[in-house]
């Protein structure tokens, strides 16, 4: 089984291959939200660097979010259009859940955290289970400060990780039991997207092209104005 991990829910985007073997090639870049331009060489970079052909991919793994909304749209309809092409199933794993699987071993609470901009977070909580982690809180969007509130007032030793956390370092550092994980990372990884996939893809936990949907939790900044003028018209 050769899956392909897409990523792009923040300001980083990442393509990644691999299987039954781990992962077998990845690359990361930031380009200025330069998403749609870098995806399609990623992909065929990591391809070759795997030495896998493309009709050998036999799932398409995609970050849903929440995320930016720009780049999440690119790397779902990228992920989408490559399923589609190749006529194989899907995965779908969340921006927060990919953050928090490489700091699995870490026995505090984990908060997940990407900057949403507008001055808020996107963010869940996680505890370590065996054999990884498992999520404690639903994804949501909101202010910082109510995070580092409800961390305050229930007393959690916690990490954060994110690039939220580093965004907000300045509320959440003097919180006590609270550190923040290394700045590597602060985004979304495809290397883990396609180990979590290849878990789900073992379980047969597959969607559809078809049915695969982003996960915004809040509307696009244009949309938002677009109705605020209306209501001011």
């Amino acid at each position: 089984m050769i899956i392909l991990g897409i990523e792009s829910a923040t300001s980083q985007v990442g393509c990644a291959i691999g299987g039954h073997e781990g992962v077998l090639a990845s690359v990361h870049s930031s380009r200025g939200r330069r998403h749609a331009e870098n995806l399609a060489p990623q992909i065929d970079f990591v391809r070759k660097q795997a030495r896998i052909n493309l009709d050998e991919i036999s799932v398409v793994a995609v970050d849903v979010g929440p995320g930016l909304y720009t780049g999440l749209r690119v790397g779902v309809a990228t992920a989408i259009s490559v399923a589609f092409g190749l006529g194989v199933p899907m995965i779908g794993v969340s921006s927060l859940d990919l953050l928090a699987y490489p700091v699995r071993h870490c026995t505090k609470l984990i908060v997940a955290a990407i900057d949403a901009r507008r001055g808020e977070i996107f963010h869940a909580n996680y505890r370590q289970v065996p054999g990884g982690v498992q999520r404690v809180s639903n994804p949501s969007v909101g202010n910082p400060e109510d995070v580092a509130a409800e961390l305050l007032a229930h007393g959690h030793e916690a990490l954060m990780v994110g690039d939220g956390a580093i965004r907000f370092a300045d509320i959440f550092a003097n919180l006590r039991g609270v550190e923040a994980a290394e700045p590597s990372m602060a985004y979304p990884s495809a290397a883990s997207l396609v180990q979590l996939a290849h878990a789900k893809a073992l379980r047969e936990d597959f969607v559809k092209p078809s049915d695969l949907k982003p996960v915004y939790l809040r509307k696009p900044d244009a949309v938002e104005m677009d109705q605020q003028n209306r209501k001011h018209v």
